[in-house]
């Protein structure tokens, strides 16, 4: 018998799963995402993505502006569905809204739990320099991230890929676990597995002084901090007193000139290299305050910068 199921999710990369799930013949009964919000100068409403792909499915949309609220709750009980799928939604959800769904919620965490509960476990996986991360699918409860295990799949970490690459594959991943999951609880061979409560890390939302750079930090742990915090806050520094936010950065030479740390030792054609607390840092993509995102090799033939100058933390 085919679940039928309402989908909770609101950003871009929720559409992977829902393309998947409608492949696989499971169109979800509806999708709930947050309301519409203005953007740009005009201030226009701007629909969220999961919406908009909802439109073209002729799939009814639901946008409380809380989870608890009557009406909202009324009308998913109206809908009667067998389950609950979330994937980044960015809410806790009620007991109330729960307990509706006779096979409750599941829910598609980009990590691989008991690690990294919480809001930014993709990132907070780059910035700790794992080598290996994945996804899990697991049954939710009124507390965060600690359910019981449905499906668990894990990747390699590619040493390049930042929080935006990484959490792209992660989706894909996600969306064939979804799958599965249903598979297998439509087929009675759902097992789920409680997660070891000694095993627990968590991974709160980032604030915007992760994006600071320290330069008397390692240069790995500056290359995996920049990955980590993209597209937000985004790493940043100060030079020349503007603010210099760097999008790509990787690790450059042991041997270096002696210098301070966050001192530019090298600034030539494609090359921007500075000193960090044990070896350099290599520049590769920029942008400086009130400029475009730019390769080093352009950024440098618009704003002189010299060996000696002192790329500043606060």
């Amino acid at each position: 018998m085919s679940l039928g199921y309402v989908f909770f999710g609101t950003p871009g990369f929720c559409e992977p799963v829902l393309r998947a799930l409608k492949a696989a013949g499971r169109t979800p009964l509806a999708v709930v995402c947050r309301p519409d919000r203005p953007r740009g100068r005009g201030r226009m409403l701007e629909s969220p993505p999961t919406k908009r792909w909802a439109k073209q499915c002729s799939v009814e949309v639901l946008q409380p502006d809380k989870c608890k609220d009557s009406g909202f709750l009324n009308r998913i009980r109206e809908l009667k569905p067998d389950l609950g799928l979330v994937f980044a939604f960015g809410q806790l959800l009620p007991r109330e809204l729960l307990e509706i769904p006779a096979r409750g919620f599941i829910n598609i965490h980009p990590s691989l739990l008991p690690k990294y509960r919480g809001a930014a476990p993709i990132q907070r996986a780059l910035i700790g320099g794992d080598a290996e991360t994945g996804v899990t699918i697991l049954k939710m409860t009124p507390k965060l991230d600690d359910g019981d295990m449905l499906l668990q799949e894990s990747t390699q970490v590619d040493p390049r890929e930042n929080a935006v690459e990484l959490g792209e594959r992660l989706t894909h991943l996600g969306a064939g676990l979804a799958v599965r999951a249903f598979d297998l609880l439509e087929n009675g061979q759902a097992e789920f597995t409680p997660q070891d409560e000694a095993q627990v890390i968590w991974a709160p939302a980032l604030t915007k002084a992760a994006g600071r750079v320290d330069w008397t930090q390692t240069t790995l742990s500056l290359h995996n901090r920049i990955r980590g915090v993209q597209p937000w806050p985004g790493a940043f520094t100060r030079l020349h007193d503007k603010t210099l936010k760097i999008h790509r950065a990787s690790p450059g030479p042991d041997e270096v000139p002696q210098a301070e740390a966050g001192q530019v030792v090298k600034a030539e054609g494609e090359d921007l290299l500075v000193r960090t607390g044990d070896s350099s840092l290599r520049l590769i993509e920029v942008q400086l305050e009130g400029k475009k995102r730019m390769p080093v090799k352009d950024f440098l033939l618009g704003c002189p910068v010299r060996v000696g100058d002192n790329f500043q933390s606060d």
